[in-house]
């Protein structure tokens, strides 16, 4: 069963898991087995060792949000299921852009690096590799302002999220 819905909307969840082999294999067949799709995923150990978090996005309406936190609570490694809807929350995603660098452009991928607070991590003959740290609005803007100047490789870790501390 694939699900197409069409007001679906971005959910951006946290789990705190059991830092245990197996577990993110489990949690992903269970999005996998209900037709469900992940569309980022960031994994990694908190200030304790035994426990990981988990960020994920997902998309859906309320009730297939429901069913899915319904389904994470079942799994026996799952401590928390946080749901970021409704809640301030505090999002970011890290990208380093590979992007060719000719003589001529250098200059202004320069400029577009301070203008977007990010940062040149590698310096080649050809191509300069650029870090940077935003919300999926910031990167996407980013890369395309980049495109016209040919871009050889991006990769990007996901979203990562925080809950904002309550006023």
């Amino acid at each position: 069963m694939v699900n197409n819905i069409t007001n679906a909307t971005k959910h951006t969840l946290s789990l705190l898991v059991d830092n245990e082999p197996g577990v993110l294999a489990r949690i992903s067949g269970l999005f996998s087995g209900r037709g469900f799709n992940i569309e980022s995923l960031c994994v990694a150990e908190t200030m304790e060792p035994n426990v990981s978090r988990i960020t994920l996005v997902t998309k859906g309406d309320m009730h297939i949000l429901e069913q899915i936190k319904k389904q994470l609570n079942k799994v026996i490694n799952v401590i928390k299921v946080l749901d970021f809807s409704g809640i301030p929350f505090v999002q970011r995603e890290l990208a380093m852009i590979k992007v060719h660098a000719k003589p001529e452009n250098r200059a202004e991928i320069l400029r577009m690096v301070d203008i977007f607070r990010s940062r040149v991590v590698d310096v080649g003959a050809e191509y300069y590799t650029v870090e940077l740290t935003g919300d999926e609005d910031k990167i996407a803007a980013f890369l395309e302002l980049l495109r016209p100047m040919g871009i050889k490789e991006v990769t990007r870790t996901g979203a990562i999220a925080l809950a904002r501390e309550k006023k």
